[in-house]
């Protein structure tokens, strides 16, 4: 298994068949030990495998889930995580409040914050003739809120080994939003196979479809975003030229 999850907010190791999880800033912390509730009680609803963390000195540990992070697709897969997809967002989401997820309002005022520093700081750095594109997206998203989505679900937090879906990892997002977050990588940046699979289990729907397109759309502005606030001008310049790829 390789670790990919030493980033922005967290940092990982391994101590035996322990994989240990450390915040790397405070404002953090609070959301991996609410992993420890939620993930205790998700995980017999889910038809995948997720972490059960515990609680340490330093964050969280879970024992080590076997696979390496979903390079390859087929239909086979997709069809797995539409079916996991589709049980996630059928638990009950006051429940899943109550068990440590974001609820939903805290959440859009957390996404309002960001949509309002894109408008403000992202959108003129775009070409004049990109920028009523962009303000009309960010304008679409976010409106959604009716299911508990696990808000990051890219290729570095699926893990795959012998052709089979091993671990659902990193619940650190978990909220109250729109199903379409979850199935935005999946239908429309994932490996050939996971779109038609995915479509086929979960019963994806015309306007799930273009609210997911949607924020697909959004992904390189998180980038952009972080650039900025870190002073790391590439992460600006990459997620610029994703931003105009995708608009």
């Amino acid at each position: 298994m390789r670790i990919e999850d030493n980033g922005w907010d967290s940092r990982a190791w391994l101590d035996g068949d322990w994989l240990h999880r450390e915040p790397r800033r405070e404002e953090v912390r609070p959301r991996l030990l609410a992993e420890t509730r939620l993930l205790p009680w998700l995980a017999p609803q889910l038809p995948l495998p997720v972490p059960v963390p515990e609680p340490t000195e330093y964050g969280v540990r879970h024992r080590l889930m076997v696979g390496d992070p979903l390079e390859a697709g087929s239909t086979a897969l997709g069809r797995e995580l539409g079916s996991f997809l589709k049980a996630l967002h059928a638990v009950d989401p006051a429940e899943a409040v109550a068990h440590g997820a974001v609820d939903a309002e805290t959440a859009a005022a957390e996404k309002t914050v960001f949509l309002d520093e894109a408008r403000a700081q992202v959108v003129p750095l775009l070409p004049q003739s990109a920028q009523a594109a962009g303000r009309a997206l960010l304008e679409r998203v976010g409106g959604v809120r009716t299911a508990l989505v696990h808000a990051d679900l890219g290729p570095d937090h699926l893990l795959v080994a012998d052709g089979r879906i091993t671990g659902i990892i990193d619940w650190t997002d978990a909220e109250i939003g729109d199903p379409a977050l979850d199935l935005c990588w999946l239908l429309n940046g994932a490996p050939a196979g996971i779109a038609e699979g995915v479509s086929e289990t979960y019963g994806v729907t015309p306007e799930l479809r273009s609210r997911a397109h949607d924020w697909h759309q959004l992904g390189p502005w998180y980038e952009v975003h972080r650039g900025l606030l870190l002073d790391l001008p590439e992460d600006v310049e990459s997620g610029l030229k994703g931003i105009l790829a995708r608009l």
